[in-house]
Order: structure tokens, then sequence, then C-alpha cells
């Protein structure tokens, strides 16, 4: 793999001559001579006086503070004047308020200083948890080779994290594993690749993409809303009434659009993120920072065509959606979660992974965002999977959406130990869409003419402007008389609304 220094790197992905170093001179650690031998020795090969550059630049106009290493300076190890000039790099940029990328490139800690070097990466992570409680992005891009305490600290903090392909990417490197166990590390274990399939980044792409990313990225996590209040006027949709199970079997088409489909017509902007950044992934789950129109927000969206039998929702996707919660808690973005599942796993794998607790936390940290929030029941919403996404400011349905404690059919077999009786327990159950205005439970009702999947692309840009005009609205709110408002919309569920269940179900 060619390895591209720390200035041929600037080069690829600033703007040209963009460059603002920020850099102090190294200050001299007292060192024996044959480590001061070595640092003469790096300094006369790459030009530099440390291990990091730090300074800020200009990417595709946007101004960036950027942390940035070089490998060919003592395999970029992190020393005291390392670590101390990143911690002062990050501290500027919180102060400034800019946006923060990193390159790391390293072996880790620097062995010739010992474990105070070492305990520099706390200082560089709390200088990180700093700027990311500030509010502001903070992005990665792992080169080759990441290992040790670099990868264990400010490498894997990213708010978005992408590495560079068939990069080296561990926290224990292959020779002191050789050396410690005599035995060569498995193969294909620390690479890019094999962390974006197991959840850990977001993404792989070489540097020549990377400029657009942080683009595309900062685009979404920063630039205000050029209206921050509504001037659109919801329309007054005439929504025909259906039997409930007229809407189920709708929302089980197999070409009803889903939320690939609403993303690809609806949204002005669409980075997908990938995984729980802690080593778990599900397909049922699309996690994203999307804008619709000018309105940003990460967006969790169950993927109908990711859930199949042998792939049900399961408890990683409520790990990776709690993690998008997290997400727009930190850069303070609006959340919307899209609703479209047939029902989490039964399985002994769910049960033994934190099933429950999993939609309990969802719900609890939905409840708790204090950020805007909009959920949209676009399909099936069914048992658990659907209610951990359920509690947000706002609350749209497709038509055809429903949602239920189980799918029809489980509530047939529970009252009448048979799965005839599907349709019925659906209209007595109350749960087509309004059903659930009525209840209270759903604002807006978005109309399909007179199906979804009849009319796809329609469909999906009346959502999306729908999605908009509801964002622009919860933005302009005091936020705190929208919490207040939060708690109680779902206070009320329920009153002035009897059961139509026989009370013994």
């Amino acid at each position: 793999m060619t390895r591209l220094s720390a200035r041929e790197l600037l080069e690829v992905v600033a703007d040209a001559d963009s460059f603002e170093c920020w850099d102090s001179p190294a200050v001299e650690y007292p060192a024996a001579q044959t480590y001061a031998d070595e640092l003469e020795a790096a300094r006369t090969k790459t030009g530099l006086d440390e291990s990091v550059l730090t300074g800020s630049v200009t990417i595709r106009g946007r101004r960036v503070a950027i942390l940035l290493s070089e490998f060919a300076f003592l395999a970029g190890s992190i020393g005291v004047a390392a670590g101390d000039r990143l911690v002062t790099a990050i501290h500027r940029a919180t102060a400034e308020g800019l946006p923060l990328l990193a390159l790391p490139t390293s072996g880790g800690t620097r062995m010739q200083e010992g474990t105070v070097a070492f305990l520099q990466m706390v200082k560089i992570t709390a200088a990180i948890t700093a700027h990311k409680a500030a509010h502001l992005p903070y992005l990665v891009y792992l080169r080759h080779p990441t290992t040790g305490g670099v990868f264990a600290s400010w490498g894997s903090l990213g708010h978005l994290t992408v590495a560079e392909p068939a990069a080296l990417i561990g926290f224990l490197g292959p020779r002191v594993y050789e050396a410690l166990y005599d035995d060569e590390f498995p193969r294909g274990v620390q690479t890019s690749e094999n962390l974006q399939a197991h959840g850990l980044i977001d993404a792989v792409r070489p540097p020549e993409q990377l400029g657009e990313i942080v683009d595309r990225a900062l685009r979404i996590m920063t630039d205000a809303p050029r209206c921050r209040r509504s001037v659109m006027v919801t329309p007054e949709w005439d929504i025909e009434e259906v039997p409930a199970w007229t809407s189920v079997l709708a929302s089980r088409r197999s070409d009803r659009p889903g939320v690939r489909e609403l993303l690809f017509n609806a949204a002005a902007d669409v980075l997908p993120l990938n995984g729980t950044g802690q080593g778990e992934s599900d397909p049922g789950l699309i996690l994203a920072l999307v804008r619709f129109g000018d309105m940003p927000c990460v967006l969790l969206g169950q993927d109908r065509r990711g859930q199949t039998p042998l792939t049900p929702l399961g408890p990683a996707a409520l790990r990776e959606a709690r993690r998008g919660m997290r997400l727009a808690q930190d850069l303070q973005l609006p959340l919307v979660t899209v609703i479209d599942t047939a029902g989490a796993a039964l399985s002994k794998d769910a049960e033994e992974g934190g099933l429950a607790g999993e939609i309990a936390r969802c719900i609890a940290d939905m409840v708790d965002l204090d950020t805007p929030t909009v959920s949209l029941l676009l399909g099936q919403g069914t048992g658990g999977g659907a209610l951990a996404l359920v509690p947000a400011d706002r609350v749209l349905a497709a038509q055809h959406g429903w949602l239920s404690p189980l799918p029809p059919e489980g509530a047939s077999a529970i009252v009448h130990r048979d799965v005839e009786h599907a349709a019925e327990m659906a209209d007595r159950q109350g749960i087509r869409s309004v059903d659930l205005r009525r209840a209270g439970i759903v604002d807006l009702i978005i109309p399909e003419r007179p199906d979804a999947a009849e009319e796809p692309q329609q469909f999906c840009e009346r959502a999306g402007a729908a999605l908009h005009r509801e964002l622009a609205e919860l933005i302009s709110q005091d936020a705190d008389m929208r919490m207040i408002a939060r708690a109680k919309r779902f206070n009320r569920v329920g009153y002035g609304c009897a059961p139509t269940v026989d009370a013994n179900v």
C-alpha cells in the first residue's frame, strides 16, 4: 500500500493553500542520547518537529480544525510533546466553534517515553469529550496503520468514522502479538473492511473521497436551515376509512415503498452510518444523517427489506438506534424515526441479547431527548420493535400504517386460539391510522392514493414534505415547552378512548 505523508494527504483533502498551522515548536523531552538521536533523525527524515500536525483548513470552502499524524516520524507515535500539541489544538477548535477532523496513523504510545506517554491518551480523550459536549462535530479518518492507544482513544470517538481501504486497524499491533504469544495474529481481523462488516466504523473510502464526505457531513451537521420557522400550511387531506385488514394487507405488499425509497425520492442529502460502533450491525435498521429540504436530522429507519424470517429485527438494531439518539443529542440535531417492522426477533439469541431492555432504553432515550423528534409510521408497526421508536413530539402515519402490540394473527391466537379471526381483531384493537389519530397517538395521516405501492414516488414526496414541515415547526418552538408537550401527549393516551377489546384479553 502506498502511504501518503501528512502533507500529501493535506493536498488531497483540503482546499489549495488553505492550511493554517497552529503548532508551536515542540517542547524538548528530557531524554537519553539514544532517544535524542532518534528524534533528530525523524526530524531530518520528515521535515517535521513532531509526529502530529495541527491547524485549520478549508474543505469545499468550510473551515475545519485538523489533527494529522505523520507515520514516518517514529511510526506516528504519541509522546508528551505530541499529546500537548493535540490537546492545545482541540481546545482551540472548541473555543472557535470549529468542526474537528482527525486523520490518525500511528503505532500508538511512544515507548521511549513510557507511562507518561501512555497517559497522554487520557488527556486527549478528555479534550475530545469536551469538544463533543459543546455540540461540535468530530470526524475521524483512520489511516494505515492505526493501532494501540491512538485507536483506543481519539481514533474511536468520532461522530462519523471512515477508514482507508485495506488499512491495518486494531488495538494490539501484530508484531507485539507475535512476540508475546509466538504465533501469527489471525489474518483479516484488523482490517478496515472487517471493522465495517462488524459495525465498528461507518465506511471505507479512499482519501480522494474524503473531502466530499466531510462536506456532506458538515452540510447536515452544521448548516442552519434557511428558515427556522415554518411558513408552510399543513394540507387538509381527506382520508378514506377502510377496514383495518385492508391496511394490514397493503402494508405487507412486497412492492410497498420503504425507508430506502423514502430517502431516494424525498431526501436532499443522505450520509449512511453503520452499526453500533461496538461490534454489531443489523440489516433491519438504517442509521443516517439526512436533510429533508433544508431541515437536517438524524434518521433511524426500520428497513423492511433487511428484515426476514432469518434476520428479524434484533437487539443490535435497537442498540444502533440508541447510537443515533446519542448522535442527535451530541450534535443537537432533530431525530426522525421511521417505523416499518413485522416485529422484533422472538428467539433465544434475542432474549439473551437483551431485547426487552433495549426496547425500554430506546423508549427512555426518546422520551428524554432534548432535540425535536418526529416518528413516521410508514407501514407495519408490530410490537416492541415499533414501540421503541414511537414516543416523539409529532407522530405521522401513512394511511395504511398501523400500530399494534402483536400482529393481528397473534392477537387472534390469544383470544380465539386460532388465526382465522385476525381481520376481526385488527378492527377491534383500533390499529388503523385513523383510529390512532382519534386516540391522540397520530397527529397527521399522509394519504395513499389509493395505495403507496401504486404511486411510490408521489407518496414518498408527500411524506418527505410532511417531515420537512414538522421539523420546521418543531425547531421554531421553545425547547422547554416542547418537552412539556411531549410528556403530556403520552400521559393523555387512553383517556376518552374506550377500548373495544374484551376486558379479559
